[in-house]
């Protein structure tokens, strides 16, 4: 099983909900954003449908109104979804054939993701999936921006372990980074206006290329 002992820093965004059918639709809005915040835009799409299914299985089989999470994770090439529910129920994918809808969501799952599993926890389950990422240049450096802005906004602490990362949030993290680098630049003795016009004139070369 994948998603575990990465060896480059990860990408984390726990989302709690409550079963209700009214937050799922605010739910699969938030991964959306979520994504396109790490540079994920193309698995927008397949993402929010399996997490939408994932949640809605929790509204049907564990019960409405109980407390759930998702939790979205990158590392390694890969994106981890993962559904968690306080039911040690291990749900089955129905065969095709099978007209009820239980087990709709699992083939749907299947059918999107790389990878899928469930594992037992003490408090429930987790139903789990992963997806395959593009290695291209943008994408990269749009993870590594995230992965720093995150890191720095824990350790500032602008950012709380488990928070939700909304663009606002990112963009205030962004700027103390900046600030905290331009700060740290005049202690070495550099001249921090310099260092902005080299970075804007780095950036706009390869935006031009690109």
């Amino acid at each position: 099983m994948h998603g575990y002992g990465t060896s480059e820093p990860r990408l984390r965004s726990v989302l709690p909900f409550r079963a209700v059918p009214e937050e799922l639709r605010g739910l699969r809005l938030m991964i959306r954003e979520q994504l396109g915040l790490w540079g994920l835009t193309e698995l927008a799409d397949d993402v929010e449908v399996v997490a939408g299914e994932l949640a809605a299985n929790v509204v049907r089989h564990v019960g409405q109104d109980t407390a759930a999470t998702l939790v979205l994770a990158v590392g390694d090439g890969l994106l981890r979804l993962e559904a968690h529910d306080g039911s040690h129920a291990v749900p089955a994918v129905r065969q095709p054939g099978d007209y009820d809808e239980n087990g709709r969501g699992l083939r749907l799952l299947a059918a999107l993701a790389a990878e899928w599993g469930t594992m037992l926890t003490a408090s429930g389950k987790v139903v789990w999936c992963e997806f395959s990422l593009g290695v291209n240049e943008e994408c990269q450096r749009l993870q590594r921006a995230a992965s720093t802005l995150e890191v720095y906004g824990r350790v500032s602490g602008r950012l709380a372990p488990t928070s939700t990362r909304s663009l606002a949030v990112l963009e205030g993290a962004a700027t103390g980074l900046i600030a905290d680098l331009l700060y740290w630049l005049a202690k070495q003795g550099r001249d921090p206006d310099d260092f902005l016009d080299r970075a804007q004139m780095h950036y706009e070369a390869e935006a031009d290329v690109a």
